[in-house]
């Protein structure tokens, strides 16, 4: 046998691949070893705090079992639940959509991967907001794009920078992304702020990319989609059933195509190519949330209400720590404190302030510029999830770090 120079090795594409938000559990959990206990601050999984799936999408899984539904579905997804999708969107945001135009997926991140992998060629450009969830960038280098961060404005609460939008605009730029509510910043775009990218879209001939997962967790103003203005301007529409209904396990998303003129058939018929290639979304999970859609939505407002008195102690708490300041989030379940002591040198960077915090005090939030190295960095990201008094425990614990360190 002729021996091998080298073992197979990584992949260039996967050499720059990192994702902050579960990164920085592996040193928490060589604390946990240690026997410390961990303030998880982290990650947007509702569940794993005091929140649960209604329990008429539980028992709608478990009969869609018994019923059968164990093997493939549709690749797009079963007719019954992109119909349901269809009739939600005609309902909440007065759009209309055909359920040809809709595909399920295994999560809002899978439809992001075939929508990038359908439309993206190598030096394409992706105009995606600053600080954004990190898949968008990433994904986008993974096939060989580029990923252009404009601005958010943190001193008017993150809304993006209209301006700056259409100064990063290039012949390159294959689409303009919205987070809205946003991921990490809760921020809640405003109607005018939306209509204003809208129109520069319009003007450069640029599709928009909406992510709007968040889109019924908001605590003042109800969310806008960006189909329902967009009129004769293509969107593509991300969302799921992950956060709204309380089943991020599930991994079920979905994404809709909205065009007036076939703008978008070229891209639409690639994306479900690709769909069909990697067979289908989970068959029994959709049989649920076709129930989910079609049942009580109840819990929608108990989870709102129970947020809200969290962002609002969160808000103020934060605001109170020495070396600290925050923006006040309006949706989502995230806020994006900055680090105002980054002035007085104590850390080169927001992920030692993350990893000295995590530490010193147990307290495990993700570094800003995780999720964007300009626009994110000097923050942290802290989820809003848990039951108060471990709110409060983690924010006393980083109140007396910050004491010490500004000594």
């Amino acid at each position: 046998m002729v021996g091998c120079e080298t073992m197979i090795r990584a992949s260039k594409r996967s050499q720059g691949i990192s994702y902050a938000i579960r990164d920085v559990v592996l040193p928490a959990r060589e604390l946990e070893k240690k026997g410390y206990e961990i303030l998880r601050l982290n990650i947007g999984d509702p569940n794993k705090y005091d929140f649960d799936t209604p329990q008429h999408m539980k028992d709608a899984l478990y009969e869609a079992a018994q019923q059968g539904y164990n093997g493939y579905a549709p690749s797009e997804g079963y007719l019954e639940l992109r119909e349901a999708i269809v009739k939600r969107e005609k309902q909440r945001n007065n759009v209309d959509y055909n359920a040809d135009d809709v595909c399920v997926t295994t999560g809002v991140t899978e439809s992001l991967q075939i929508l990038l992998e359908a439309s993206l060629d190598p030096n394409d450009e992706l105009l995606i907001p600053g600080p954004t969830y990190p898949q968008y960038q990433l994904i986008t280098r993974v096939n060989e794009a580029l990923p252009i961060s404009y601005r958010c404005l943190e001193d008017e609460g993150w809304q993006p920078d209209v301006d700056q939008i259409r100064r990063k605009l290039s012949n390159r730029t294959k689409a303009i992304v919205l987070i809205n509510p946003n991921n990490p910043t809760g921020a809640l775009y405003s109607r005018k702020i939306i209509k204003e990218i809208i129109d520069i879209a319009g003007e450069y001939n640029v599709p928009l990319v909406s992510d709007e997962i968040y889109d019924d967790l908001t605590f003042s103003e109800k969310q806008v989609a960006t189909a329902s203005l967009a009129k004769d301007v293509p969107v593509i529409t991300f969302n799921g059933f992950s956060k709204v209904y309380l089943v991020p396990g599930w991994r079920l998303g979905y994404l809709m195509f909205h065009h007036e003129s076939g703008e978008l058939n070229d891209v639409q018929d690639a994306f479900m190519r690709i769909a069909r290639s990697r067979l289908c979304a989970n068959s029994v999970c959709q049989r649920a949330c076709i129930a989910a859609l079609k049942g009580p939505q109840d819990h929608v407002l108990k989870i709102n209400n129970k947020l809200k008195k969290r962002r609002d102690f969160a808000y103020k708490r934060l605001n109170e720590i020495p070396g600290i300041s925050t923006a006040k989030p309006e949706g989502a379940f995230y806020i994006f404190p900055k680090i105002e002591a980054m002035k007085e040198k104590i850390w080169n960077t927001d992920k030692e302030f993350v990893l000295d915090l995590l530490n010193e005090k147990q307290v495990l939030v993700v570094p800003g510029s995780g999720f964007c190295p300009t626009y994110g960095k000097n923050h942290f990201r802290v989820v809003i999830l848990p039951p108060m008094d471990t709110l409060e425990k983690a924010f006393d614990k980083t109140e007396v770090f910050m004491k010490k360190r500004l000594k």
